[in-house]
């Protein structure tokens, strides 16, 4: 029996029908060259038949809902692959509609906690000589840095590599019941003497916080999101919008306006929800605020062998800053020069502080998400930021699966009780790929935010030039 650390357990624990709790990603694949009609449902079977599965993928709660079973992991020894391993067909013609209409389906129902919390849908039948694959995974298992780094390591950058092997089955067999080496382990007490150390700093680091906050006046703190159409009881049906735009451009920008390309990718979303919100009658006066997730992988202590390269694909290690989205300034480059200062700022508060100290500060905003679980407390609690924008950086290189390249990977996330829209971004091949996961109810039309996306954009190319 393993013990699930309290950032793993509590994905478990806020999951209910209308909460579902996993992430996802959409993977869109090239036929390769003389592939025969079967050979997506070719494909399929020979997943079947790699039945050695990484530990990992072998997980479940130790229990179901109401036992303790969200604190600890037991092993399936009888997993099933053929109940996690599925293959559909898209009706005619196959259009990227239908495929995406698909995946929001897919997307919105609960993982069976009985069994080990994920799910690989193959896809045939998608328009232009391709096929896709859909992968769902629990959010105590994965987080998007630690499900992104699992593809990269399935695939292969040689397309005539034949030897790819799905995410949950390794290149090399291993031990379900591996124990990691006396060397490998923690020694526990230096890890309750830098507990201690670390809580004993909290104080001073929430301290630093507000002193920063209130020395810079364009920090932005938790709990100054306005009220906005995305902060509402969600239901548990998802839709889903995806598209990509050259990497390229993205980066044009940021050098015309010395900022990042992770400014002018918010700086997008920025001038999409604007358009979006205004065609809705919904902007708020006061700008929005988004949580930008910050991966605190590189943080963490401990033995850095090999050996450990197992254990470090699981679990979540994710801290929180909040950005001024400038949604109530209509010049494009305003906003980008607003997003990049109040992003440089969120980094700086951070500066110096322990894995602990920001994971325990990136909660407060989390607070009303919580609270947001009990019935009727949405509308009541004022939200701690009013979208979730992530940016996890992937492959350069194109990507193969036995010679089928990889054309495009779209990740899907979780929108929270009382945050209804959830944009993820990652980049591959020189592309930057956008998806965006909504409450099918409270977020009427998604798919217009991708075209907003291409005007926000141009937007800036224009304001930059």
């Amino acid at each position: 029996m393993a013990l699930m650390p309290v950032t793993d357990s509590m994905f478990l624990l806020a999951e209910a029908r209308e909460h579902p709790m996993h992430v996802g990603g959409l993977q869109l694949f090239e036929l390769p060259e003389g592939a025969g009609p079967d050979y997506v449902s070719e494909f399929h079977r020979e997943l079947l038949s790699l039945a050695d599965v990484r530990p990992l993928f072998r997980r479940r709660p130790r229990g179901p809902v109401g036992t303790l079973g969200q604190f600890a992991w037991s092993n399936d020894d009888n997993l099933d692959l053929e109940y996690h391993v599925r293959l559909s067909g898209l009706p005619r013609p196959g259009r990227v509609r239908e495929l995406l209409e698909l995946t929001s389906r897919l997307h919105g129902y609960l993982l069976d906690r009985h069994r080990p919390l994920w799910e690989f849908t193959v896809i045939d039948g998608v328009q232009g000589n391709r096929f896709a694959t859909y992968s769902k995974i629990h959010h105590s298992l994965l987080d998007g840095v630690s499900a992104l780094r699992l593809i990269q390591s399935s695939l292969s950058e040689d397309p005539s590599d034949m030897g790819v092997r799905p995410p949950w089955s390794p290149r090399v067999r291993t031990n379900v019941f591996d124990k990691p080496r006396r060397s490998d382990a923690p020694d526990p007490f230096t890890a309750v003497g830098r507990l201690v150390k670390d809580v004993a700093g909290l104080g001073g680091a929430a301290a630093k916080v507000v002193n920063e906050a209130f020395r810079e006046q364009s920090a932005t703190l938790a709990f100054q999101a306005p009220k906005s159409m995305f902060n509402v009881p969600i239901t548990g049906a998802r839709r889903f919008a995806a598209q990509g735009w050259p990497l390229e451009r993205i980066k044009a920008v940021g050098r015309a306006a010395s900022a990042t390309m992770n400014d002018v990718m918010l700086a997008m979303c920025s001038g999409a929800l604007r358009s979006y919100m205004l065609d809705l009658g919904a902007l708020p006066d006061r700008p929005l605020v988004a949580a930008i997730p910050m991966s605190l992988r590189a943080r963490s202590g401990g033995s850095s062998s090999s050996s450990s390269s197992e254990s470090s694909l699981g679990g979540n290690a994710i801290g929180l800053i909040l950005c001024n989205m400038a949604t109530d300034e209509p010049d494009a480059a305003v906003r980008l020069a607003t997003i990049h200062d109040s992003m440089l700022k969120g980094k700086q508060v951070y500066h110096g502080m322990s894995r602990l100290q920001i994971l325990a500060l990136s909660a407060i905003p989390l607070i009303p998400l919580a609270v947001g679980t009990v019935p009727g407390m949405t509308t009541l609690t004022p939200p701690g930021f009013n979208v979730l924008i992530s940016n996890v950086p992937g492959p350069r290189e194109p990507l193969y699966w036995n010679g089928a390249r990889m054309q495009g990977v779209y990740p899907l996330s979780i929108p929270y009780e009382g945050q209804a829209l959830n944009i993820t971004v990652t980049s591959y091949a020189g592309s930057l790929e956008f998806g965006l996961t909504g409450c099918r109810r409270t977020v009427p039309h998604l798919q217009r935010l991708l075209t907003f996306l291409e005007e926000s954009l141009q937007d800036l190319e224009k304001a930059t030039a």
